[in-house]
């Protein structure tokens, strides 16, 4: 017992509440000793910055201290330098955090500790631990645990098994290959924890591919064929590796193609099988077949009824299988991928015929889930990552720990992501943090979070409600002679129950094992085995008794009618009993447990999960309420949920991370079936996606009377939309974002401001821009991508038209680089800027209703000052040319981007009858590139620092000028972490009186900066303010519609009082501030 807390007179204990309260901002960060290899930590210094310097943004953290450790990735120096305190005791803190689990007897009475426990499948080899945590009154979060609204996991080590185990296999297969007599690139490949960085091992196996694809393989051991199993994480990450080397995906049904040499030319690059790898991605479906051969294959069948299948995989697939990366989790209830026979069959046929290698040598497992005796039989231990391999033998089933000899090589390492220590811990880091603070300040389950409370084990000594099942089962499953289950008496009846599907993370283990014990009966576990994906569900066997046949029926209907509570397409759960004396299978019902999906309150869809969705999801759903637009002491706000749906699911999931009333949700729009029912369950769709999506969508819309905001232009198509929307009765709310959207908001609001007082718009200029900030503006350019990097260099080709002092001024889009002028705003003179016509402005005479007042309507983009002198010169060289060029594609790879230059300049030398293609800026100059040497030499100098001379080959994908130049712009102008952008809109409008009144200038103008990382909150990576500009305007369009503030129907764009007005006072409110001015001219 602690000093802080005494014994009451029935022998309970009380905690001091005052001093347990005071320790709630101070955290714990656990010295690993799992392993010699274990270098991760659960966070970084940086993070641990963020949340001790982050004011109200870190949560209330005061205090870090961590236990000294001299193999940590980060040293207790750097920990030191941000703030925290090196110490070997954490007796202060109230959460402490660790990446495996502890010591046994080292735990902290009454501390909440997070780690990875393994403890919720009531594995025997954990149950001390769980005494231990019990027993010492420990909160326990789990990680493994902490899973969104639709299960999916937010705290993991992402990808870095499959990356790690990948770079360690090529490195072993140089080894082996060296041992069969053949020489490889892959022998320059050193183990992942050898690398400094990620990066540095990529560099290294990309190294290796250029070998490949310059100087080939070795005949003899081609194909080259890498087949990966599963579809999660870790074969992801496998994947990204691989595909550093020059290489082809074939399906799997294609795999004979590769040895028979029937149509190689559709699989081959080049028709040279030796000078790339070949991969392939294989799914159940590819590795079994029923048991039944009148039946076909079905995916639910399989992972509820395993049994009724048997695998083909030896006969289908290892036969072309150089090497066998296995990410895929697997139970005993699954017929394996290999054993031990099939794989003595397997080497024992792989031989030449006629000199034709008829199938692939089988060199070897890269067994990266690390499964002892599971999918693979041979794999009986798990190996080292010194040591990270044995050679297996199947002719005499014997083991060896070298590369020589007969048989495989296997790798079998279970703590790969340690070996890319600093980029786990830093990507763990950024997942657990938004989570930190609640875990550290919680008293009761009720103040967590619900991923955090989801994620709660043990409180206060006792299992939480989510987790009493843990009790039951190791109960039940120590003894036959449990109180579950006693003896059978004579005339009692028994049967096994198998429970299969989302068990343990949607908790129908509690239900179903209450139930049991309600109705009359006794139970024992006989098996308890957890699935770790949707398709892969968890599987408990509970020996079920009772008096009487009836008695055990009525169980099993009520099981059944467990199974039926709710309906989905996507989980599927069963429950089968099974008489030990007939083995009869009782057919009973599936469980789906997403049911509708229809959350209380209003629900917003948002589609696109980029950059620009972030602010809107964390503007509408952080609070769980929205207040109304117009009144924000009101009580009358609503309940909102947000679903971010995306194609891909990864992309949505992190947008939603740690927002507690947001969905990720994977959605294909395409497939119309699905869109329409997501958009039937929600009030207001957001769409963020590319212009042209936004039609189908619109059209779903008007037919299922919801509501629509979108950030882009209106263009033809959604104009002539207008009115099937008006007389639907909705609103497409259309150009809600930054530009278009704030600057009508802005221009609106002045404009009627000056109409309102008897004066009329003389001259209307507006200047709008992003831009990297000035400290981030370090390059040639002075500019960065924070948008679309194709969108955004075609936006300086458009052709512009604007009206300058009453006459019609035209730019053909060749021209408009040339036409930029020297720009200084009064308000802001340290900016050296210049502006490009943008587009068509006469069209916004007539939207504003100024055409017949106005002598000038002129819009503009706004640069850094030589940004257009150095891209005109870009384009005069050729590379704004969009048609397809005979050096480009996968046909003509190899084209370097020096020989791609060459061949640009040696044309416009042809064409101008000009001499010398140097890329001097003497002959820049005399090509017309430049209209000074000065300027000449400034466009060499950009040239040469984007790569545009470089040997480098260009990538397949390019197939024009304009792609080579946009795959060097994107690669050079990006964004670190570390740098802000910037937004700036500026507005000026001269106002003139009939009345006599003297002319005045209004001028207002919005700069916005985005986040830094010290600032940003912890919960995701700093905002853009082009993000946040357009996300953000585009949220509040939909607060608008929420609230039904706007009355107008059809296509709407922000023209009216009844979206401006209220719209630009919460920006207001956000910090988007306008600075405005007035003077007489």
């Amino acid at each position: 017992m602690t000093p802080d807390n005494h014994t009451l007179e029935n022998g309970e204990r009380e905690l001091n509440i005052d001093r347990f309260t005071r320790e709630t901002g101070v955290v714990g960060i656990r010295r690993e000793e799992h392993s010699k290899w274990e270098r991760r930590a659960p966070l970084t210094p940086a993070h641990c910055a963020r949340l001790l310097h982050g004011g109200h943004q870190g949560g209330g953290i005061s205090r870090i201290l961590v236990q000294p450790c001299t193999k940590r990735i980060h040293s207790d120096q750097q920990y030191q330098d941000v703030g925290c305190e090196v110490s070997e005791d954490l007796s202060d803190c109230k959460l402490i955090l660790g990446v495996k689990r502890p010591q046994l007897g080292t735990l902290l009475p009454e501390r909440a500790y997070a780690f990875f426990s393994h403890t919720h499948k009531a594995q025997p080899e954990n149950m001390a631990l769980l005494d231990e945590i019990l027993e010492k009154r420990v909160t326990l979060y789990d990680y493994e645990l902490i899973v969104g609204e639709t299960k999916e996991r937010l705290v993991a080590f992402g990808e870095y098994a499959g990356k790690a185990g990948m770079i360690d296999f090529f490195r072993g297969l140089g080894e082996r290959f060296l041992s069969l007599g053949f020489s490889t690139p892959f022998l320059s490949v050193g183990s992942s924890y050898m690398y400094s960085s990620l990066s540095a091992a990529k560099a290294a196996v990309m190294a290796a591919g250029d070998e490949i694809a310059n100087n080939g393989l070795a005949p003899g051991i081609c194909p080259l064929v890498f087949v990966f199993t599963g579809a999660g994480n870790v074969s992801r990450g496998a994947q990204e590796i691989f595909r550093l080397l020059p290489h082809t995906f074939v399906k799997p049904s294609d795999l004979p193609r590769l040895f028979d040499g029937s149509s190689v030319d559709i699989l081959l690059r080049k028709g040279k099988p030796n000078f790339q790898v070949f991969g392939c991605v294989v799914e159940a479906g590819d590795m079994v077949v029923p048991n039944d051969p009148s039946k076909n294959f079905d995916k639910a069948e399989y992972y509820s009824h395993p049994e009724l299948y048997h695998s083909v995989f030896h006969e289908t697939i290892a036969p072309y299988t150089s090497v066998l990366v296995n990410c895929m989790y697997w139970e005993s209830r699954f017929p394996r991928l290999l054993d031990k026979d099939q794989l003595r069959d397997l080497l024992g046929s792989s031989k030449r015929t006629n000199g034709q290698r008829k199938a692939a040598r089988f060199l070897g497992v890269a067994d990266i889930t690390c499964d002892i005796g599971g999918s693979i039989e041979c794999l009986h231990q798990a190996t080292c990552i010194e040591h990270p391999f044995f050679r297996y033998d199947p002719s005499s089933d014997t083991y060896h720990d070298d590369m020589e000899g007969e048989g495989i090589i296997i790798l079998a390492v279970d703590c790969l992501p340690t070996e890319f220590a600093k980029e786990a811990t830093n990507h763990f880091g950024d997942v657990l943090l938004p989570f930190i603070s609640n875990m550290a300040h919680a008293q009761t389950p009720d103040d967590m979070l619900h991923p955090i409370r989801r994620a709660c084990i043990a409180h206060n000594g006792q299992l939480t409600p989510l987790y009493e099942y843990i009790q039951v089962l190791r109960g039940a499953a120590e003894t036959k002679n449990s109180p579950a289950l006693q003896k059978h008496k004579s005339g009692s009846f028994t049967r096994v129950i198998s429970l299969n599907g989302h068990l343990f993370d949607q908790f129908l283990i509690n239900e179903a094992l209450d139930l049991i014990l309600k109705e009359g009966g006794r139970f024992r576990s006989t098996t308890c085995r957890v699935g770790h994906s949707d398709d892969e569900p968890s599987q408990a066997a509970l020996e079920v008794e009772a008096d009487s046949e009836k008695i055990l029926d009525s169980i099993v209907d009520s099981l059944a009618e467990i199974a039926s509570h709710g309906e989905s397409s996507s989980n599927k759960n069963f429950i089968r009993a099974r008489s030990p004396e007939i083995s009869s299978y009782l057919a009973l019902k599936r469980l789906r447990l997403m049911g509708s999906n229809k959350q209380d309150g209003s629900q917003v869809l948002i589609l696109g999960a980029g950059r620009m969705c972030e602010p809107a999801v964390k503007y509408l759903a952080s609070e769980g309420k929205v207040l109304p637009p117009d009144d924000s002491t009101s009580q009358d706000c609503l309940n909102v949920h947000v679903i971010v749906a995306s194609l891909f699911l990864r992309d949505a999931q992190k947008v939603t991370a740690g927002v507690p009333n947001a969905s990720p949700l994977q959605l294909d729009i395409l497939d119309t079936a699905q869109l329409r029912t997501w958009i039937s369950k929600s009030e207001v769709v957001i769409s963020l996606l590319p212009p042209d999506c936004h039609i189908p969508i619109a059209k779903v819309c008007i037919e299922l009377k919801k509501n629509l905001v979108t950030a882009s232009y209106v263009s033809p198509e959604m104009d002539a939309l207008h009115e099937k929307a008006k007389e639907a009765g909705i609103v497409i709310l259309c150009e809600m974002g930054l530009d278009p959207g704030i600057d009508h908001m802005m221009a609106m609001q002045m404009i009627d401001s000056a109409h309102s007082k008897g004066g009329y718009v003389r001259s209307f200029v507006s200047y709008c821009g992003g831009l990297p900030s000035p400290m981030a503006a370090n390059n040639p350019l002075g500019y960065k991508f924070s948008w679309n990097p194709a969108g955004a260099i075609k936006a300086g080709r458009n052709a512009a038209i604007y009206k300058f002092s009453d006459k019609i001024i035209e730019v053909p889009g060749d021209d408009l680089f040339a036409s930029a002028v020297r720009l200084r705003l009064p308000n802001l003179p340290a900016f050296a800027l210049e502006r490009l016509p943008n587009r068509d402005s006469l069209k916004y005479g007539e939207l504003y209703n100024i055409a017949k007042e106005s002598s000038t309507v002129f819009r503009a983009t706004l640069r850094y000052e030589g940004f257009s002198e150095i891209m005109a010169g870009i384009a005069k060289l050729g590379f704004f040319d969009y048609s397809s060029h005979q050096l480009l594609g996968s046909s003509n790879g190899g084209t370097t981007y020096a020989t791609f230059l060459n061949d640009l300049l040696s044309k416009l030398v042809h064409k101008l009858k000009a001499e010398g293609t140097e890329l001097s800026p003497e002959n820049l100059l005399n090509l017309g590139c430049s209209t000074d040497i000065e300027a000449a030499r400034r466009l060499r100098h950009c040239v040469r620092w984007l790569g545009l001379d470089s040997k480098l080959e260009i990538p397949d994908s390019c197939k024009s000028a304009f792609d080579v130049l946009c795959s060097r712009m994107e690669a050079k102008l990006t964004f670190t972490p570390k740098e802000q952008d910037l937004v700036l809109l500026h507005h000026e409008l001269d106002i003139a009186y009939e009345d006599g009144r003297p002319t005045e200038r209004h001028a207002a103008t919005l700069l916005a900066l985005g986040e830094s990382v010290e600032s940003c909150r912890p919960s995701g990576e700093p905002q853009t303010a082009m993000a946040r500009t357009v996300g953000l305007t585009a949220a509040i369009g939909a607060q608008l519609l929420l609230f039904n503030r706007v009355k107008s129907r059809g296509v709407v764009r922000p023209l009216q009082a009844e979206v401006y007005d209220p719209a630009l006072k919460i920006l207001a409110a956000q910090g988007m501030l306008f600075e405005e001015s007035c003077e007489f001219i």
